[in-house]
C-alpha cells in the first residue's frame, strides 16, 4: 500500500468509522509515546500508519482509501515498566476496544505474552504476535431493521435465560447450518416454543466477542459460556451461520424476536476481560493503557475482585466511556431491550474500593438518556464478601435476588421455617422497599446457567464436574440441593415421582411469587447436565439442550406453560406495588398469612423454625395492576398453600370472610398441575396435603 496522507479527523466517537472517502480511526491511550495503525492485508502482510494526532489522550486520524472489511490493529510505543503497571509493547498487535467486528482467534499463546520469563520482573517480549491474535475489522452501520421494541412492563415480564449456541445446537427443525447461531433463534419452531411457553424476554448469555483463557488454551479446552470478553462492541463471530455476517444476523435475530413480542436482554461482562491477570496475554487494553482500564496494585499487578484475574476500573473515564458506548450501540443500533450486568458489584467499586451504588459507571448508565430507558439488571455480587450487595443497588436497578434462590431451595428441601420465605413470596420488601423500588426489582430465580439445572437440583446432593478437567474443584459447593434419596440417575419410580413433584414445587413458587421471574432454558424440558454445576468449558451434549420428546419432559413443559399462563392472566399474582395491609374494595387486607388451621399466623408461628406449612391469601379486588391505558385491573383473589414437610398435614381453608368458594386451579402433586377434582370447595373445608406439595385456589370476585 503506498504512503497516504492521514487527515486529523476527530477523536470522538472512538473506534473505526467510515467517512469522507476513508475511515476515521480513534483509540485511547494516555501513556503512549506513539501509536501505529496496522492495516492487515489478505495475505497477512501489514502496513503501518502512524497516528500523529492526539486529543484528550486519544490518538486519531482519517485514513483515505480504507473501506469496510479492512482488518486492522494497533501497536503502541511507550513505557514498559511492570512495577508501575505500564506494559506498552509494539511487538504485540492489539485489538481495538471499540471494534464493531473481531475476527480470528489466539493461535499461539506464547506469542501473545508481553513479557519474557516473568510478568513482573522480566523484560518485554520481542516476539511479534501478528498472525497469532484476533484482528479488528472496519464495519459500516446499518443492516436489517430490528423492529419495534415490545417495551413490556417489568411487572408483566417473564425472563428466559439461554445460550445462543446451546439452545438450538440439537434442535431437529433448525437447518443444520443454522443450529447454534443467531439465525437458529429466528426459526419458527424456536420462536413458537418461546411463545407457547409464555416468556416475554430472552436473556442471552454473553454475545460480545470473547476469547479462550490461558488455562483453557494450554489444555486444549474452550470457553463455552463466554464470560471472557475481548470486544464490547463486537457480536461474537462464533454464533454467525455465515462468517463475517454476525452483526447482520444478530439484527435479524432481534427483529424476529421483536416481531413475536419478545424482548432481548444481553448478559454483559464489563467487570473483567479475557486478558486475565498480569501473566496473561496482551491482546488489547493491557497493551494500550493498563492503568486506564484496570484496577492495579501499587506494584503494578492486577487487583482481582472478580475471580477472573483482572478488574476493570469503574472510576476510570476510559472505562465509563467504553461501557456506555457499548451499551448504547447495542441498545440503539442493534435494537437490544436491556442488559444484565455480570458481577455488577465490581462496577460499583471505584479503584477496587468499597461498594458505592452511585459509582461513576453505575451513575453514567442510569443517567444516560438511552440506557435509562432499558431494562437494567444487576448481578449484585462479585468474588469477594464485601461485594455481596443484594438489595444495595440504586432505584433504577433490578437485581438477581440470590436470597430468593437460596430461601426457596432451603424451604423445599425442608431446612428452614417460613419466616424468610414469606418475604420472598411477597416481593422481598425487606430488600427493595427502602429506596423507592418496586417488587419487580426482585429478579427471582431458582436456577440459572451458573449451578444445577432444575432437574439436577432435585437429583444431586453434590456437584460432579470431573469432565471440566479441574479435578472437581471448580463450581460452588453451596448447592442447597436434595437428591430425594438417591444420587443421580435411578430407576426407582418413587424417587422419580418425588423429584418431579419437588421440581414442580420450585417452579410454581418461582412463578407465583411477586417479583420478576427468570427461568433457565431447558428446565421446562427436564434438561440435565449430569450433576455438573459449572460446565463453562463444555461445548457438547452436557450443555446443549436435548429437544427429544419424553413423557417427563412433556409433562414438565405442560406444567410450566400452565403456571406462566396463570401468572400472565392474573394481575394479583404479579402486583407492581408492595403489599402494605391496605384494605381492598372488599374490606379485606391485600395480603393475609394463614396457618394450617385456616386462621391468621401469630408471632409465635413466624418464629417456629420447625414450621413447614404456610398459606398466602392475595386479595385481587385492588391489585394495583394497570392496563395499557393506565386503568386499574381488578382480579380474582388467590389462596396459595405450601407444605414442605415429609409427612401429610391437614390444612383448613379460611373462613367465609375470604370468599364464598375456593376453586382448585393448581396441584403440584399432579404431573401437569391440573387438579384431579376442580369443583369449588366451601370455606372451612379441611384437606390433607401430601408431603412436599403446593396447592393454588382461585376465589372469583363478585359479579
Amino acid at each position: 500500500m503506498p504512503s497516504v496522507h492521514v487527515h486529523p479527523g476527530h477523536p470522538f466517537p472512538l473506534g473505526a468509522h467510515p467517512e469522507a472517502g476513508g475511515v476515521r480511526f480513534a483509540v485511547a491511550s494516555s501513556i503512549a509515546d506513539a501509536v501505529d495503525l496496522c492495516l492487515i492485508a489478505e495475505d497477512g502482510s501489514e502496513h503501518r500508519i502512524g497516528l500523529t494526532e492526539r486529543t484528550f489522550g486519544i490518538w486519531h486520524g482519517l485514513v483515505p482509501g480504507v473501506t469496510p472489511g479492512q482488518r486492522y490493529g494497533y501497536r503502541v510505543h511507550g513505557p514498559y515498566d511492570p512495577a508501575r503497571g505500564l506494559r506498552c509493547n509494539p511487538a504485540k498487535l492489539l485489538v481495538d476496544p471499540h471494534a464493531r467486528r473481531i475476527t480470528g482467534t489466539v493461535t499461539d499463546l506464547e506469542a501473545t505474552l508481553g513479557y519474557r520469563a516473568d510478568p513482573m520482573t522480566g523484560r518485554a517480549s520481542h516476539t511479534d504476535s501478528l498472525g497469532h491474535v484476533p484482528l479488528s475489522v472496519v464495519t459500516s452501520l446499518g443492516g436489517p431493521d430490528t423492529g419495534a421494541k415490545p417495551e413490556t412492563p417489568f411487572e408483566e415480564t417473564v425472563i428466559y435465560e439461554l445460550h445462543v449456541r446451546g439452545f438450538t445446537r440439537r434442535h431437529p427443525d433448525v437447518p443444520a447450518h443454522q443450529r447454534g447461531t443467531y439465525l437458529g433463534l429466528t426459526h419458527p419452531s424456536v420462536v413458537d416454543h418461546l411463545l407457547r411457553l409464555g416468556v416475554t424476554a430472552v436473556e442471552l448469555m454473553p454475545v460480545h466477542s470473547f476469547v479462550d483463557e490461558p488455562p483453557l488454551l494450554r489444555t486444549g479446552r474452550h470457553n463455552y459460556w463466554g464470560y471472557a470478553t475481548l470486544g464490547f462492541l463486537a457480536p461474537h463471530k462464533g454464533y454467525a451461520s455465515e462468517p463475517g455476517r454476525e452483526t447482520a444476523e444478530f439484527r435479524t435475530m432481534v427483529a424476529a424476536l421483536h416481531a413475536a413480542g419478545i424482548e432481548v436482554i444481553l448478559d454483559v461482562v464489563f467487570n473483567h476481560t479475557g486478558e486475565g491477570g498480569v501473566a496473561g496475554p496482551t491482546l488489547s487494553m493491557r497493551g494500550l493503557d493498563a492503568p486506564a482500564y484496570y484496577v492495579l496494585d501499587r506494584d503494578g499487578s492486577d487487583v482481582d475482585i472478580t475471580g477472573c484475574g483482572n478488574t476493570l476500573d469503574p472510576a476510570s473515564p476510559t472505562v465509563v466511556r467504553l461501557v456506555t458506548d457499548s451499551m448504547r450501540y447495542f441498545a440503539g443500533e442493534l435494537g437490544v431491550d436491556g442488559f444484565r450486568l455480570d458481577l455488577a458489584s465490581a462496577l460499583g467499586r471505584p479503584h477496587g474500593g468499597p461498594f458505592d451504588p452511585n459509582s461513576p459507571l453505575l451513575t453514567a448508565i442510569t443517567t444516560d438518556p438511552v440506557l435509562s430507558r432499558c431494562k437494567l439488571i444487576a448481578e449484585p455480587w462479585d468474588a469477594t464478601g464485601d461485594g455481596y450487595r443484594v438489595g444495595g443497588f440504586a432505584p433504577q436497578w433490578t437485581e438477581w435476588n440470590g436470597r430468593f434462590r437460596d430461601g426457596v431451595r432451603d424451604f423445599w428441601r425442608g431446612r428452614v421455617g417460613v419466616r424468610d420465605l414469606a418475604y420472598r413470596l411477597s416481593g422481598s420488601e425487606d430488600l427493595y422497599a427502602f429506596n423507592t423500588r418496586r417488587p419487580w426489582a426482585s429478579l427471582n430465580f431458582v436456577t440459572a446457567h451458573d449451578g444445577f439445572t432444575l432437574r439436577d437440583l432435585v437429583s444431586y446432593d453434590d456437584k460432579h464436574n470431573e469432565a471440566n478437567g479441574e479435578g472437581n474443584r471448580d463450581g460452588t459447593d453451596d448447592n442447597r440441593s436434595w437428591n430425594c434419596g438417591v444420587e443421580g440417575a435411578t430407576a426407582d419410580e418413587a424417587v422419580l415421582a418425588l423429584r418431579d413433584r419437588q421440581a414442580r414445587n420450585l417452579l410454581a413458587t418461582l412463578l407465583l411469587s411477586t417479583g420478576t421471574p427468570m427461568l433457565c432454558a431447558g428446565d421446562e424440558l427436564w434438561r440435565t447436565q449430569g450433576g455438573n454445576n459449572n460446565p463453562y468449558c463444555l461445548d457438547d451434549e452436557t450443555s446443549w439442550l436435548d429437544w427429544t420428546p419424553t413423557s417427563r419432559a412433556e409433562d414438565m413443559l405442560a406444567f410450566a406453560r400452565k403456571v406462566i399462563a396463570l401468572r400472565a392472566g392474573s394481575p394479583a399474582l404479579r402486583q407492581p406495588e408492595f403489599f402494605d395491609g391496605r384494605p381492598s374494595t372488599t374490606g379485606r387486607p391485600d395480603l393475609v398469612w394463614l396457618a394450617p388451621d385456616g386462621d391468621r399466623m401469630t408471632g409465635a408461628d413466624w418464629f417456629d423454625e420447625e414450621r413447614r406449612t404456610i398459606g398466602m391469601w392475595l386479595d385481587g379486588s385492588t391489585s394495583l395492576s394497570r392496563d395499557r391505558e393506565g386503568e386499574l385491573v381488578p382480579d380474582d383473589s388467590w389462596l396459595l398453600l405450601m407444605h414442605a414437610g415429609p409427612s401429610p398435614v391437614d390444612v383448613t381453608l379460611p373462613g367465609g370472610e375470604f370468599g364464598e368458594k375456593f376453586v382448585p386451579v393448581l396441584d403440584t402433586g399432579v404431573r401437569r398441575g391440573t387438579p384431579a377434582v376442580e369443583a369449588a370447595l366451601p370455606p372451612r373445608t379441611t384437606l390433607t396435603m401430601p408431603p412436599r406439595s403446593l396447592l393454588l385456589f382461585r376465589t372469583p370476585r363478585a359479579a
